[in-house]
């Protein structure tokens, strides 16, 4: 039995359970004993007594083995409650990181969302800059005048862009009194090119919004009315022999429009032809002031060439008269170096001469002179 209990002692429950009933049996066997106890006593049974002296016996064993199921509950429930300590201290540890995580993890996508939501301020803010200059541009465009100013401000930001300050002329006033909007001076001519800004928008917009063909043919004869009289207004006006060019340009400031009237009214475009003046849009335009620019550094260029060629034959009079200067020079050094070659000549015969001088013996100078007599004259140094 003690074995057993033993073995009970792993699982706290069930020694709980097991002293529960040894406590039940206990009682039971207190009970049968004390009245075993008072039948032994009246009767005077030596059997009884005996199985009392058993019972008494078991109650002993019982209370012992009570005994050592408390001491194992105790240890049970000492382990039972650092067993649950320790799972406890890992479930609050697993669940702090998971919220150091959870929290790391929002941060971030709370600063994602954040630069996001700034992304997007931005383009609203970019948006409704956008659409308040295109409600500027709707008011320009809707009045006849701002849109005629708009159509000169794109022509002459394209003819700045293109061309250099002394290349053309806005507002220029002509010989017959009238204004063209830009007048772009021709290299080695006395001839301008005129160019007018011209902007039907308002009939080209009645077409796009008809809501049927027969209002498209309306508005399309409307818009066919306009460019034939710009048309004959520009060629009546800027077209004057000898002050300007026998082609004069009228600017359209919109692609759109330029590709409606090449697309579906080349007669216009042809009419254009015959009264010479070309209809050009912002691209062909600048496609126009490029040669204009080429044709005006080609000019610069013969330009600069003559003046150069100018200055070379100066410089080769230079050269000449430095050369012509540089031979006189070199036949006055030869000239020198003569002379100089005739004074080291001289100057070698004196020192061959004072060198024989130095070699001569004062003592056997004045023997020699006591027998020869009178001193003759010394002897003549000649020039070499």
């Amino acid at each position: 039995m003690q074995e057993q209990l033993t073995n009970l002692g792993g699982n706290p429950a069930l020694l709980l359970g097991a002293g529960a009933v040894l406590v039940l049996l206990l009682i039971a066997l207190a009970l049968l004993t004390s009245w075993l106890v008072q039948r032994g006593l009246r009767d005077g049974d030596d059997g009884v007594r005996a199985h009392l002296v058993r019972l008494m016996d078991h109650q002993a064993q019982m209370q012992g083995a009570l005994g050592q199921i408390a001491q194992n509950a105790q240890g049970g429930q000492s382990a039972l409650h650092k067993t649950l300590n320790e799972r406890l201290d890992a479930m609050s540890k697993r669940l702090g990181d998971s919220l150091e995580q959870n929290r790391e993890k929002t941060g971030e996508s709370l600063k994602t969302l954040a630069e996001r939501l700034a992304l997007i301020d931005r383009a609203q803010k970019n948006i409704k800059d956008l659409s308040n200059e295109v409600s500027g541009l709707q008011a320009i465009l809707a009045n006849k005048q701002s849109r005629g100013a708009f159509g000169e401000m794109r022509m002459q930001d394209l003819v700045e862009d293109a061309l250099p300050k002394s290349a053309f002329d806005f507002q220029h006033t002509l010989s017959n009194g009238k204004c063209i909007d830009c007048l772009i001076h021709v290299p080695n001519s006395s001839e301008a090119i005129a160019v007018d800004a011209k902007f039907p928008l308002e009939s080209y917009q009645r077409i796009l919004a008809a809501p049927d063909p027969a209002a498209r043919n309306a508005a399309s004869s409307q818009f066919r009315r306009d460019v034939e009289k710009h048309i004959k207004a520009i060629a009546s006006k800027y077209l004057l022999p000898g002050e300007t060019t026998d082609t004069a340009l009228m600017f359209l400031p919109s692609e759109a429009i330029y590709a409606e009237l090449y697309a579906n009214f080349p007669d216009l475009v042809q009419k254009g032809f015959g009264a010479r003046v070309m209809i050009v849009s912002p691209t062909t335009f600048m496609a126009a002031l490029h040669t204009i620019s080429s044709l005006l550094k080609g000019a610069r260029m013969r330009e600069q060439a003559a003046l150069i060629q100018k200055e070379v034959e100066a410089m080769l009079k230079d050269v000449e008269r430095l050369e012509d200067r540089t031979t006189k020079l070199g036949k006055r050094f030869r000239l020198t170096e003569g002379a100089v070659d005739e004074i080291l000549k001289s100057t070698a015969g004196i020192v061959r001469h004072a060198g024989r001088i130095g070699a001569v013996d004062v003592g056997e100078a004045e023997q020699i002179g006591k027998a020869a007599g009178p001193a003759s004259a010394p002897p003549q140094i000649t020039k070499s």
